[in-house]
Order: structure tokens, then C-alpha cells, then sequence
């Protein structure tokens, strides 16, 4: 589905690429989507999924139920529907780079960067999708970075064979499509047939995809689509803002050669604040249905996982559940970072606890439990976008369950009842 601008919040004058008025922009209100309407000579926007309520709307579910909606479509993957008139087709565009609406967020990133474009690579019959930071080096050349994760063992296995790995970029993808290349599944998975799950589950009709001119397939609904490969030539990529709002370190990166740029005819290219709040939610949200599907086999009955906004959606997390025995809080903590390595801090509350709200979560701690019901793990793997790690990573545990039988009275927020 289109995005919807109509309650954007809409920059009119010309926004200097260069001059990080957008991170002004969307640094000063997070939670509203702003629409530059001549950034670079072109229209871009940003924060466009920087609130559950917003990422749930797009969906065309409740906000409490995207964790078990991801988790559903992750259970039952579906074919998408494939299309002949894709909306990213409708122009192509010549091929310069720098034209396109695309920003240098903070002073010492390396140059301007494609933040929020999902990456569709395929060879040998496997498809990935995932999401990569990419440097504009020129007009037709980016410098992409690239993890050792499916992306980079495709690409391995193109170049031992003397070949390019085709890719797409694709740039105001369906959210779906965004929610599903941030998902850790197993290699050579379709995650585009976990989108059109997804998709259907909350638009009733799977989700639409179409063929390149390169041959990748990619979802039809797209502001922009990239035509490219990445070579086997190499350069220095970074500095960038990571997660945790910190700059990343440079590297020796592969280099993009760009074939080919698709527009709508009137396109909204998307950008991403880094270590903004859609940057949490778009890497947090997809680990959340691990995380409970990880839980549930410990404890089965869970109400719901958030990793918090305040922990990067990535370091911090909240898990609700319902304890059938003592010891199901502790066994939620262990089941927790199983699910989540990279996590180094998570709650257990009650089922009448709303992990959405932080407030109360923090009331569940200081008022249900004590620091004998704290577990602390020395020497855990953790995440390298933890800058206070160090090889690795203490990981706490808060067991802020009440005992089981307890007499929930005491426990309890006092309330006056509706009148009649």
C-alpha cells in the first residue's frame, strides 16, 4: 500500500543535502513523519515508521498485535503475486546518484547515504533481502556494507565464480518487505514470501512483486528501484552513525556499480535517521517474535516481547508472561537472551503489567521485586554496536514476577470504578 503524507509534516523551502537540516528536522519531533518537498531537487521523507502505532497502521493491525502478526507470517510463508506494471517502473530515471534526494545525516559520515533501501540479491536459486548501509562514492558507485551474514556468502559464492552478485536496492518498499529484511532466518529462506504472508494477513491479498530488467524479483510497490552489482573491487567505507548513535568505524568495503535507476512518477524517496527511533524500530521489531517464540518454549504462556526504545530497540528488553510454576521468570530471562544474543538487559513482569509503558514496567521493578531476583551473567557474547562491550558482555536479568500464589492485593494499583 502507498504510504500515506496526509498528517505529514511537510518543508516546503530547499533542504541543502549536505547541510543536515533533514537530521534537524527529524531529530526535533521523532514521533512525526516529515515530508521535504525539495530536497536535492526532489521529494524525500523521513521517520515514516518511527512509532509502532505507525509501523501497526501500515500493517492494518493493532500495535500490541505486530509481534505475533510477524511471528504468524514467519510460520507461514506465502508465494507472492506476480505483477507485469510494478509502480517503480514508470520511469527510468538517467543515471546519476547524485541527483537523487539522498543526505549526509551527521558532520562526520563519509558522504551521503542510502539509510532505509532494502537490498534483494539472488544466486545460484536463493533469494535474500536484508537491509545495508550504502555510500553514494559517485554517480554510479556505492560502497555498501556488507556483515557476514546471507548477503556477503551470496556475493562470496559469485565472486569465487569470477561473477558480480546482481542486486536491487529498493527504496519506499511496503513495510512488510522492510519488516521482513531486518528478520534472522535460516539462509536461503525467501524473506519477500514472509512479506506477502504478512500482507495478506493484514490486506487480505498477497503482496505484488515484479521482475527487473536485471531478472531479480522485488515487491512491485516501490518509490525507487536500483539496479546494480557488487564487484569484487574494494574501498574505504564509513564513518556512519550506528544504532546506539555513535559513529561505526571505517572499513574496507565492496563497491556497487549501478546499471540501472526506476522511479513512480512522482516518487517520495525514504530516509532514515540514524540511531533515530525508526532505525530502533525497524532492526528491534523483527527480533521481537524470536524473542518470543524463544520464551514460549520455556514458558508457555507469553503475553508479549518489546526491546525498548531506550535500549536502542537492539540492548534492552521487556517480556509479559503468565508463570505456571515458580521459576518461570528465570527461565523466561535465559530463554530471552537465547532468543536475542545481542540483548544485555531484560525485565520479566506480570501479564497485567503494559510493557508498552515504561512507567509501569519501571513500577513493576521497584514495587514486585528485590535485587536478590537480579541475574547477572559474566562473559556473554553480546553486540558489537554496544560501545561499553569489550570482547564481550555482562547480561542482566530482572525478575520482577510476583510469587506464585501470592496474594495480589498489595500488588496492586488502587483504582476508582467507571460511575454508573
Amino acid at each position: 500500500m502507498a504510504i500515506d503524507y496526509s498528517d505529514a509534516r511537510r518543508v516546503s523551502q530547499k533542504v541543502d543535502p549536505d547541510g543536515y537540516d533533514a537530521t534537524r528536522y527529524m531529530q526535533q519531533d521523532q514521533d512525526a513523519t516529515w515530508l521535504f518537498e525539495d530536497l536535492n531537487g526532489g521529494r524525500a521523507a523521513g521517520n515514516v515508521y518511527s512509532t509502532r502505532e505507525k509501523i501497526a497502521k501500515a500493517m492494518g493491525i493493532k500495535r500490541e498485535d505486530i509481534v505475533r502478526h510477524v511471528m504468524e507470517s514467519m510460520e507461514s510463508p506465502e508465494a507472492p503475486e506476480v505483477t507485469d506494471s510494478p509502480a517503480f517502473k514508470e520511469c527510468e530515471l538517467p543515471l546519476d546518484l547524485t541527483k537523487l534526494p539522498i543526505v549526509k545525516y551527521f558532520p562526520e559520515d563519509a558522504g551521503r547515504y542510502i539509510s532505509a533501501g532494502i537490498v534483494v540479491s539472488e544466486y545460484n536459486g536463493r533469494r535474500n533481502v536484508s537491509f545495508h548501509r550504502m555510500l553514494i562514492r559517485g554517480k554510479d558507485e556505492i560502497g555498501i556494507r556488507l556483515v557476514p551474514r546471507h548477503t556477503f556468502t551470496l556475493f562470496n559464492e559469485a565472486k569465487k565464480n569470477g561473477e558480480d552478485l546482481k542486486i536491487a536496492i529498493c527504496i519506499g518498499a511496503p513495510v512488510e518487505a522492510m519488516v521482513s529484511a531486518a528478520l534472522s532466518v535460516d539462509f536461503g529462506l525467501d524473506e519477500l514470501t514472509i512479506a506477502s504472508s504478512m500482507y495478506r494477513k493484514g490486506h487480505g491479498a498477497p503482496l505484488k512483486v515484479a521482475k527487473c530488467a536485471n531478472g531479480l524479483t522485488v515487491p512491485a510497490d516501490c518509490e525507487y528501484v536500483i539496479e546494480a552489482r557488487i564487484t569484487s573491487a574494494t574501498a574505504p567505507e564509513g564513518p556512519f552513525v550506528d544504532i546506539a548513535g555513535t559513529y561505526d568505524e571505517i572499513r574496507d568495503q565492496p563497491v556497487v556499480k549501478v546499471d540501472r535507476i526506476w522511479s513512480k512518477k512522482d516518487p517520495v524517496f525514504q530516509i532514515l535517521l540514524p540511531g533515530g527511533f525508526e532505525h530502533f524500530l525497524l532492526m528491534g521489531v523483527p527480533r521481537e517474535p524470536v524473542i518470543f517464540r524463544t520464551v514460549r518454549q520455556a514458558v508457555p504462556k507469553v503475553r508479549n516481547v518489546r526491546l525498548t526504545e531506550g535500549g536502542c530497540c537492539w540492548l534492552n528488553g521487556v517480556v509479559s508472561i503468565s508463570k505456571n510454576r515458580e521459576g518461570d521468570g528465570v527461565n523466561a530471562i535465559m530463554a530471552a537472551f537465547t532468543g536475542h544474543p545481542s540483548m544485555k538487559s531484560v525485565i520479566i513482569v506480570d501479564e497485567d503489567i503494559d510493557i508498552f509503558d515504561d512507567r509501569e514496567v519501571e513500577w513493576a521493578v521497584a514495587t514486585r521485586m528485590q535485587a536478590d531476583k537480579i541475574i547477572k551473567i559474566p562473559g556473554a557474547g553480546g553486540s558489537s554496536l554496544d560501545p561499553s562491550a569489550h570482547g564481550t558482555t555482562w547480561k542482566v536479568g530482572y525478575d520482577a514476577t510476583l510469587p506464585l500464589g501470592a496474594d495480589r492485593a498489595p500488588f496492586t494499583k488502587a483504582v476508582v470504578p467507571p460511575k454508573d
